[in-house]
């Protein structure tokens, strides 16, 4: 930089704005420009708004109609969007009709209900938690048996084994056959842990059967209704079932 032009500067000063006098000081800082440039364009724009506003009420068509009119309630002031009563569907039940057709949703639920009767029949349900408890009615002729009927004895059992509902060998059994299987403690324990964890995996099957087949039938009704006859819907959808509509009887030439 030229010794003319440090000159020069050394000469400009700055300006400053001036600040509120000593008399003005309780009410505030001093307006600058800049303050009153951001207050003026917020007020030219909100006046902006308010016209457009009116413009758009004057021109409106008295008879147009939008759904949010019916689908919404003034609430202390403001219109606030009515709730639906119930989900028809979730949101897994969506992804998998946007992305999967009937065809292939129903192989995978035929092939799940292939796998459900194979696990059931390798557990035969025999100590399943949602197995309805059967009753075994034992039938005497006096009070006295009663007070002194001894379960066990009347099924020829061990008193260990009364209480199983499967695999209850009698004492001549017993007697007569050794044990198979496992008899330690621990090996008893780790296969009723496994056991209990296959009616696990049972139960999440049989829920995703059923997962699959209420997609199936919405996808079905979907697609009745895409015929043009006239139809009546005569339940609505849930999310465990779907709509079920009463069609129009038309005679086939």
């Amino acid at each position: 930089m030229s010794s003319f032009r440090k000159a020069l500067k050394s000469r400009q000063k700055n300006h400053h704005e001036r600040s509120q006098p000593g008399f003005r000081k309780h009410l505030g800082l001093l307006e600058k420009k800049k303050d009153y440039k951001l207050r003026a364009d917020d007020y030219h724009k909100k006046q902006n708004t308010l016209a457009a506003l009116r413009k758009k009420a004057l021109e409106k068509n008295p008879d147009e109609f939008y759904f949010n009119m019916i689908n919404s309630k003034l609430q202390d002031g403001v219109h606030v969007s009515k709730k639906p009563e119930e989900e028809e569907m979730t949101e897994e039940q969506k992804k998998v009709m946007r992305t999967q057709d009937i065809k292939y949703v129903e192989m995978k639920r035929v092939a799940e209900a292939k796998k459900i009767e194979r696990m059931k029949g390798e557990l035969h349900l025999l100590d399943a938690e949602s197995k309805q408890k059967n009753k075994h009615t034992f039938f005497v002729d006096s009070k006295k048996e009663v007070n002194s009927f001894d379960l066990a004895n009347h099924l020829n059992t061990a008193p260990e084994l009364v209480d199983r509902v499967y695999n209850r060998p009698t004492l001549k059994t017993l007697e007569t056959k050794s044990i198979q299987g496992a008899t330690e403690p621990h090996r008893v324990k780790k296969l009723a842990r496994q056991r209990k964890h296959q009616y696990t995996i049972l139960s999440q099957r049989i829920d995703r059967e059923k997962k699959m087949f209420v997609i199936t039938q919405k996808i079905q009704t979907r697609k009745d209704l895409q015929d043009k006859r006239k139809k009546v819907k005569v339940k609505k959808e849930t999310t465990n079932s779907a709509a079920i509509y009463k069609f129009e009887a038309k005679r086939k030439r």
